[in-house]
């Protein structure tokens, strides 16, 4: 009864519209059944020409929210922002522009960026310049590898490019035959682990440490980080060493570890040098580290021009410099020689290498040491 009522007033106010809006109710009516009819199963599916047509009603018909039922208004006005959307996208599209970029130079970008990390896009678009690439530098940047972070080198680089700036100090002592104590002064360098400077004093005062340091580094040539513990020797000689511009790192107390290298290198002189001698006076114990220094330079196996042909991957065997002068054009004649070295316990073995050239080589007559 209530229905039939509804109807009734509904009919009674559709009498005072007009006649386009009734038309267009009426489509919107008639067009909820077909969807009806169409959709078997309980589900209605909508086609985008019927959402097409909804847009279109409510754009021009003011009243279409009381006559749809088969989904909400909102429904309609998000179809209604996708059309609006889509129309844009199809208004925008790319027809004429810039030339894109060829996969071969994105590729040559890419690779140019990820072989040198520090490089950026200035000095990329330097490079490809010069190559005759014509490419702007905002391009490079566009297609540059994106990296998380900034590029970091490796720790064996990073202690390798601050070694040769730091030099390492250490004192230890030595006793005579009548039961003096000598002190012996080290000064390393890290960089290649040379003996820059050795010194033998009875009184190790302030003064005469920071007048080694001078000795040790002539000429400008102070390294920029000096290594120590907490010895009162360097403690008092902070305005000497400042002058000289060199920054003092100093060990934590009772840390010997912290300063590896001119420890090992002190142990290296007792083992090799010191336990083997009884020293009589301070000049017999200058004599013998002098020798050893030599020696430890240009002999031991942790020399300097033994470690360089280690890093370049080679031998410093007389064998692998017979082939590296036979490559060279030249026949190497070997003759060895031994000499004793100051604690006599250890022989030093001298190659004499005469280069001869070989016919159709034009290289100099020398001789090499080993």
């Amino acid at each position: 009864m209530s229905s039939v009522v509804v109807a009734l007033l509904h009919t009674l106010c559709t009498s005072f519209r007009t006649r386009a809006a009734l038309e267009a109710e009426i489509l919107g009516l008639r067009h909820q059944l077909q969807v009806l009819q169409r959709s078997r199963r309980r589900q209605v599916r909508l086609t985008r020409a019927d959402r097409v047509l909804w847009v279109w009603l409510s754009r021009f018909w003011s009243g279409w929210r009381t006559t749809m039922v088969l989904v909400k208004p909102a429904t309609v006005i998000a179809w209604h922002r996708q059309g609006f959307r889509l129309f844009w996208t199809w208004k925008s599209r790319r027809r004429l522009g810039r030339p894109s970029v060829p996969a071969e130079l994105r590729s040559v970008i890419r690779s140019m960026s990820d072989a040198n990390p520090l490089w950026g896009a200035p000095r990329i678009h330097g490079e490809l310049l010069k190559l005759g690439i014509a490419v702007s530098q905002a391009t490079v940047a566009k297609y540059m590898s994106r990296r998380r972070r900034p590029p970091s080198p490796t720790w064996r680089t990073f202690l390798a490019n601050h070694a040769a700036q730091i030099v390492a100090a250490d004192f230890f002592i030595v006793p005579t035959v009548r039961y003096r104590l000598l002190f012996v002064l080290v000064i390393l360098s890290l960089d290649r682990r040379r003996l820059a400077h050795v010194a033998v004093t009875a009184h190790p005062t302030s003064a005469w440490t920071a007048q080694q340091l001078r000795e040790a580094f002539p000429n400008n040539e102070a390294p920029r980080f000096l290594l120590h513990d907490r010895d009162s020797a360097f403690a008092a000689g902070h305005a000497t060493i400042g002058s000289m511009g060199i920054c003092q790192l100093r060990t934590a107390p009772r840390s010997p570890w912290q300063n590896g290298y001119v420890e090992r290198v002190i142990g290296s002189i007792r083992r090799e040098c010191l336990d083997h001698v009884i020293v009589l006076n301070e000049a017999g114990l200058r004599r013998i580290l002098a020798h050893y220094k030599t020696y430890y330079q240009y002999s031991a196996p942790t020399s300097d021009w033994r470690r360089t042909l280690r890093s370049r991957g080679q031998s410093p065997s007389s064998d692998r410099l017979s082939r590296f002068r036979k490559s060279a054009g030249c026949i190497i004649v070997t003759t060895a020689a031994s000499h004793r070295q100051p604690d006599g316990r250890h022989h030093r073995c001298r190659a004499n290498l005469a280069l001869h050239s070989v016919p159709g080589h034009h290289d100099d007559v020398g001789a090499i040491s080993s």
